[in-house]
């Protein structure tokens, strides 16, 4: 028996988008792929190559900002910034917070002078947003680098990286399934305490395995971690939303299928690396051979 025509002019229906409003299987397919990238990098010559990815995708997030920005008539200074974008991150590989540091001072100061040549008119409003863009991308993203450098560095960016994945995980099933209180209904309106709740739940609990089994580290570390994790990748995920709604744009790009651009992924871990490293290198002993 066969099925009955559609009527002329219509179409098929679209594939509908999760209650998150996400294409899921195109968000985990690409999160597969990033994650592949991610775990070939670090497993490759004591993780140098993910030094470059890391340079790729902050430069690439500079360029999404600067496409953002131009939706405000604000001009971004792309080649300085990109270039102190290198300098931090391979200055942090090599040298460490000096370097990393030094980078950013020399980066503001070149994107101010690189400003200067279109004049005065809106020269303290272009120049901000790249000082701004300098700290938010490349010098957080040295964070990262710096605990590569560590002895055990592969193991603690992957650490990092699980503990960040748990809360996005976890607060998207949390808040799918139990999602009933916004939390910030004017900046994120899809955004729970009942999500926020399973994100926290979720970063302590893969805060305390990777702490215990891949760091050698305490547990309460871990939960700790976790805790401080759920809060940072929640708020990083909280200020990247406004910077969209204040430009006026749903996503910064659609470079990541399912996901919008390269900045809707490093929102919470730029948020979070910082506070990561702290906490480790004060709380948890360099160990020359961690394992599972």
């Amino acid at each position: 028996m066969t099925s009955p025509e559609r009527p002329a002019g219509t179409s098929s229906p679209a594939p509908k988008a999760s209650r998150a409003g996400r294409d899921l299987p195109a968000a985990v397919a690409s999160a597969v792929v990033l994650l592949a990238a991610v775990a070939v990098c670090l497993a490759t010559l004591d993780g140098f190559p993910f030094v470059f990815l890391a340079v790729a995708a902050v430069c690439l997030g500079i360029w999404e900002l600067r496409r953002a920005f131009a939706h405000r008539g604000i001009v971004l200074a792309l080649e300085p910034l990109v270039a102190g974008a290198v300098a931090m991150l391979f200055g942090a590989w090599y040298g460490g917070a000096p370097p990393l540091a030094t980078a950013l001072a020399v980066t503001a100061l070149a994107v101010m002078l690189w400003r200067l040549r279109a004049g005065v008119d809106g020269f303290v409003r272009d120049a901000t947003a790249g000082i701004f863009t300098a700290v938010y991308l490349p010098f957080l993203a040295g964070f990262v680098v710096l605990l590569l450098r560590a002895d055990d560095g592969v193991w603690r960016v992957l650490t990092f990286i699980l503990v960040t994945i748990a809360s996005d995980i976890g607060g998207y099933a949390a808040g799918v399934r139990f999602g009933r209180h916004p939390m910030s209904p004017v900046i994120s309106p899809k955004k729970s305490w009942e999500g926020f709740a399973g994100s926290a739940v979720s970063c302590m609990i893969v805060g305390w395995l990777s702490v215990d089994h891949l760091l050698d580290g305490d547990w309460w570390v871990g939960v700790v971690l976790g805790a401080v994790a759920a809060v940072t990748a929640t708020l990083g995920d909280l200020c990247e939303s406004v910077i969209k709604r204040d430009l006026g744009i749903k996503d910064m790009s659609q470079v990541v299928p399912g996901h919008g651009g390269i900045m809707d992924r490093l929102d919470s871990l730029l948020a979070t690396v910082a506070p990561t490293w702290l906490l480790l290198f004060y709380l948890v002993e360099v160990s020359p051979s961690p394992g599972i």
